[in-house]
């Protein structure tokens, strides 16, 4: 009985993987770029076919900056399931394809894997539906919203720098302190409060971690980090696969079950607010970004069917879990990392926030210290948190280069024929690092560039500072300017207090990468390691 079930099933499977395997094979074979020079897949057979280069590319985030030395800035290589994947740093190309967002948009499997974990919110939907979400989001991200939220920026930063002076107290004026996982505590209790007017109290719990900061540490911070993100990037790719629990269903059931319960009683209870209030007019009291998003929503002004439905509305509370805590948490760590390196630097920064007489500063006023800004935009630049993405053509295309690609028969092609389809990998660290458009000292942190910048950088597409940490486009990172303020208010807060130092040997912390991101973390101990620093007080010296 159990094999009369079981092998229809089986012959099933293997069909679908036959057809599947056949389809990629021939879309290899048949691509107009099948000549275009790369690296080999790793040649374990059938290991070899499901991993192609992904597997080596996410446990060495230098590879890729190898392959350029050897093949230039466009070249193919790999991904799951040996799918072709275009990678290129190419400035002319990078430009053509944030311009031309109708033909490369995100890939299907990217979108499902946003999906499953976020909901449809504005990270998981392309095109007119993209517009609709961030026509309603604009108005909770635009500069007087930010110019309101850095109060509590500087808020959650005092609380930190409280946390860190009692350590440093406990342990006689020195302290070493794994700085990562403390900033992910500060950025989730900022999102909770700045976000939703809910208070996650994630620095505050005594004894207790916080549950939401628990997944979101099993999901991109775990050993097993890597694996979770490729399978479920592997389910994008090949749907049959989301009939199977895979790696890390678990944790991910976890993560999204407790966003959505807490999305949906923070939006019921905002609703309620509304209701109360009869109506919109008190809610521009409010300042948290669900507030102004519901206000915005609510608008006459918005036609029906612009306006985002209630499980979009939940949708977008989980997108912002992730973007906004993950993302600056890291931002910081670097700059955190890259201070303690360069302590002429940490002491040139510390001088000029020292210049405030305020301990809490307005946006303005960070916004208006030159020097911290440089530090900003060169951490940004060298330690791009996210580091590349990709888009899909989804109908045929030329892709012009500034650089043209020299074949095995030395012909020069100043543009490449661009197949539907086809994958396309932009590296956004390599473009923010090339020697070609920022100098000889490009991989270098140094803030004194950013007072007289190379003319070539002007070509760098971006929705800020001449780089393309943010992206670009329709897709550029709508929580820009918040991640900003709140990293120069963590940096304004702690520089001044703390005189910060490296904790293990110089070479020692570099990065990991999950999926996307990339974070700092000590090297001979891999994933979950942090960023340990040495902190101590700063004493003035009169």
């Amino acid at each position: 009985m159990i094999s009369q079930i079981l092998l229809p099933i089986a012959g099933t499977l293997l069909c679908y993987l036959v057809f599947h395997v056949s389809q990629i094979l021939y879309r290899n074979l048949a691509s107009p770029l099948r000549h275009v020079a790369g690296p080999k897949t790793p040649d374990f057979m059938a290991f070899g076919f499901i991993f192609g280069n992904f597997k080596d590319m996410m446990e060495d985030p230098y590879l890729t900056a190898k392959w350029r030395r050897e093949f230039g800035s466009t070249f193919r290589f790999k991904g799951l399931f040996s799918i072709s994947e275009l990678h290129t740093a190419d400035i002319k190309a990078v430009n053509h394809i944030v311009t031309r967002a109708d033909i490369y948009q995100k890939t299907p499997s990217a979108l499902n894997s946003a999906q499953n974990l976020l909901g449809k919110g504005i990270l998981s939907v392309e095109l007119e539906e993209h517009k609709r979400h961030r026509r309603a989001l604009n108005p909770a991200f635009g500069i007087a919203q930010i110019r309101i939220l850095t109060e509590i920026f500087v808020e959650k930063a005092d609380l930190l720098r409280e946390v860190w002076a009692r350590q440093v107290a406990e342990q006689n004026g020195e302290a070493r302190i794994e700085v990562l996982s403390w900033l992910r505590r500060m950025t989730l209790d900022v999102i909770g409060q700045a976000g939703f007017n809910y208070q996650f109290d994630a620095l505050e719990a005594k004894g207790q971690p916080n549950e939401l900061n628990q997944v979101f540490t099993e999901l991109f911070h775990s050993p097993h980090a890597n694996r979770i993100a490729g399978f479920r990037l592997a389910q994008g790719i090949a749907p049959i696969l989301r009939l199977m629990p895979g790696p890390g269903w678990k944790v991910l059931l976890a993560a999204r079950n407790k966003m959505y319960s807490i999305g949906k009683r923070i939006v019921s209870k905002s609703k309620a607010d509304i209701k109360a209030s009869k109506g919109e007019k008190t809610l521009g009291a409010r300042r948290d970004l669900l507030s102004i998003l519901l206000k915005a929503n609510l608008s006459t002004a918005i036609p029906e069917t612009q306006r985002l439905n209630e499980a979009e509305v939940i949708a977008q509370i989980p997108t912002f879990f992730v973007a906004g805590h993950e993302t600056t948490s890291s931002s910081t760590a670097w700059a955190l990392h890259a201070l303690s390196e360069n302590t002429a630097v940490q002491s040139k920064l510390r001088e000029e926030l020292l210049t405030l007489s305020t301990d809490n500063p307005t946006m303005d006023e960070l916004n208006s210290l030159p020097y911290l800004e440089h530090v900003v935009r060169e951490t940004m630049r060298v330690h791009a948190p996210v580091v590349f993405t990709q888009r899909m053509a989804m109908e045929e295309d030329a892709l012009p280069l500034s650089t043209p690609y020299i074949d095995k028969e030395g012909k020069a092609h100043h543009s490449l024929p661009i197949p539907k389809g086809q994958m396309i990998h932009i590296p956004i660290l390599a473009i923010n690092t090339d020697k070609e458009l920022w100098g000889e000292d490009a991989a270098e942190f140094k803030p004194e560039r950013w007072e007289k910048l190379p003319d070539s950088v002007g070509a760098i597409p971006g929705v800020w500072a001449n780089l393309l940490t943010f992206f670009a486009g329709p897709h550029n990172c709508i929580g820009f300017r918040f991640s900003l303020a709140e990293m120069k208010a963590l940096l304004f807060v702690l520089i001044r207090s703390f005189e910060f130092e490296q904790a293990v040997p110089k070479g020692g912390i570099g990065p990991i990468n999950t999926g996307l991101m990339q974070r700092p973390a000590v090297l001979a101990e891999g994933k979950g390691s942090g960023l340990p620093l040495i902190v101590k007080p700063y004493e003035m010296q009169f």
